[in-house]
């Protein structure tokens, strides 16, 4: 067993790509029967997961530090050469839907009607003609996040990446807080203009790609770059409605609660990071202790869960500390020729540190289950919705061991999870109706775009007020939001997930055999059947459906109540 450190990279050049590819597709072209049909397609799923395993290792190398000039200039190089090899892989996906072998694959069950399906999405998220506007795209993503990554935000005496900084914001004491968000703003504004200029190169190329392909905007060509199979803008405009009138009241008057146990009049920016005036939960140990409790979690969980975190550990599958050059987020990936997940995040001290080990464990609980499924290559564990349903939903199964993490404080940890899980789904609909303004009024000046998130920060949490944070008050919360410059349009399947979630952790608390059974084969599933499926499958509703959250808003709040009043049992 390789640890993670050891796997080996090697660069699968585009000339040697090239030359396989061609080779599949002149085989789909040319095949006398399914078979040979079936034949090409396994050489092209194996060239995809050598070529897949060399760019997410050079990219996960790059990361860890940014400033490593070898994994640099290898992860400039697939963004360059990247679009080249989807432009190659559209060749095979057309050869593919064309083949007059389809009908009897699909109806022998050799290749699942899904997959087709798939195909068809990508023929309609790519083109030849955009193939130097996607090298573009990646140049300037690389910008972006390369300026995140540098940049130090000086507290205190010592100059801190942000996720370090962002430790401060979660203080019992108001006025750190305070210091640490008025860091931030003026350290962002003193990078405004690369901040407004890389967005506004983003929207544009964008924009320009969409037109080419001869669609309207980018909003559309965005939606079928995210392989959405069973949903489009129409859906997910009812669910932003289905948030705005049935659970952004909820948060409204839950968040005022709040404010008024912090003993403050007019709930700001910098007091929502708080719940607790004595100062939220935090666990009891350092990473050691937090990766000891995980074992035991996961061990304890199911058999399955104990094999995964005893493979994720051996392989030392994780890197958590925070450091500069480090890239500032969290994030989960496989290396599929190694069956191999892997975890990337920035421990702080708080909360957050726990989340990694559930929700980017979830991820990897899900890689690790499907790497042997048939369709992994082409359909992976599922859309974005449903990836996410997997590492936030293990969030809340992992409740009955949070005594684990934060010992006596477990129930306080349990009350602001649940509320941070309620109170993002309103952030989280602000994020993608804010992309869905921006890319139908390309031409939008940077001032238009921050009163454009203003507006809709009125709309959805007009509980809290930015006014006075230097440089945020105008409207600039999205430019650290790494999702909107670097994966447009991702940010809402944060917010289905977090609906189906919330679903399995309510149906938990009345059944947690059967709730995690019924998670359990949602995940082992992966991509095989599409989100709608799988929610009617597991028993959750379809969060498209109009007034789909009104009980999951209402359950919810029901359910901190208790949760607060057993808080208030144990103080006295």
């Amino acid at each position: 067993m390789q640890k993670v450190s050891e796997l080996k990279y090697e660069r699968l050049s585009m000339e040697e790509f090239a030359q396989e590819i061609k080779e599949v597709i002149h085989q789909v072209k040319t095949a006398d029967s399914a078979r040979a049909v079936l034949a090409a397609r396994d050489r092209c799923n194996q060239l995809m997961i050598r070529w897949e395993t060399a760019q997410a290792l050079s990219y996960m190398r790059y990361s860890i530090n940014t400033a490593d000039a070898f994994y640099l200039a290898e992860k400039e190089y697939y963004d360059e050469v990247g679009p080249q090899a989807q432009n190659y892989l559209l060749e095979y996906t057309r050869a593919m839907l064309e083949t007059p072998f389809r009908q009897e694959l699909e109806e022998s069950g050799q290749i699942i009607p899904l997959v087709f399906r798939s195909f068809e999405v990508e023929l309609k998220a790519m083109s030849p003609e955009i193939v130097q506007d996607m090298i573009e795209e990646n140049r300037l993503v690389s910008q972006y996040s390369q300026l995140m990554a540098g940049m130090e935000f000086p507290f205190r005496g010592e100059n801190l990446p942000r996720p370090m900084l962002m430790k401060y914001a979660k203080s019992p004491d108001r006025a750190t807080r305070k210091e640490a968000y008025e860091v931030l703003g003026k350290t962002l504004k003193a990078h405004s203009d690369q901040l407004d200029g890389i967005f506004d190169q983003l929207v544009h190329v964008r924009d320009r790609m969409a037109k080419k392909m001869g669609y309207q905007n980018f909003v559309e060509l965005g939606y079928y770059r995210m392989g959405r199979l069973c949903y489009g803008p129409e859906e997910v405009k009812q669910f932003r409605e289905n948030v705005r009138r049935d659970v952004v009241p909820v948060v409204a008057r839950l968040r005022k609660e709040i404010g008024k146990k912090l003993g403050v009049d007019t709930l700001m920016l910098y007091d929502y990071d708080l719940i607790f005036p004595q100062g939220d939960p935090a666990p009891k140990g350092g990473k050691e202790a937090i990766f000891a409790a995980a074992k035991r979690m996961y061990h304890d969980m199911s058999r399955e869960t104990g094999e995964f975190i005893d493979f994720m550990l051996a392989t030392e599958a994780f890197d958590v500390d925070a450091r500069k050059n480090k890239w500032g987020g969290g994030y989960c990936t496989s290396f599929m020729a190694y069956h191999q997940p892997f975890i990337l995040a920035n421990f702080n001290g708080t909360a957050g540190d726990v989340d990694v080990v559930t929700h980017e464990a979830g991820h990897a609980f899900a890689d690790y289950t499907t790497a042997n499924n048939r369709y992994v290559v082409e359909l992976g564990v599922g859309g974005m919705e449903t990836a996410e349903t997997h590492s936030m939903s293990m969030e809340f199964f992992a409740w009955p061991y949070m005594a684990q993490f934060f010992g006596e404080d477990a129930g306080r940890y349990e009350f602001m999870h649940l509320l941070d899980a309620l109170s993002f789904l309103p952030y989280g609909t602000i994020v993608d109706d804010f992309q869905r303004q921006v890319y139908e009024n390309p031409d939008w000046t940077p001032a238009e775009r921050k009163a454009a998130w203003r507006q809709l920060e009125a709309e959805f949490r007009p509980h809290i007020t930015f006014d006075g944070i230097p440089y945020l008050e105008e409207g600039t919360r999205w430019q650290y939001q790494m999702h909107i410059y670097e994966t447009p349009f991702y940010y809402i399947d944060y917010c289905l997930a977090q609906t189906a979630a919330l679903q399995f952790l309510l149906a938990s608390r009345k059944d947690y055999d059967d709730a995690f059974h019924r998670y359990v084969r949602f995940l082992s599933q992966g991509g095989e059947k599409v989100f709608t499926e799988l929610l009617q499958e597991a028993g959750l509703r379809s969060p498209f459906q109009e007034g789909a959250l009104q009980t999951v808003a209402q359950e919810s709040e029901a359910l901190l109540n208790e949760l607060e009043r057993a808080l208030s049992q144990e103080t006295k």
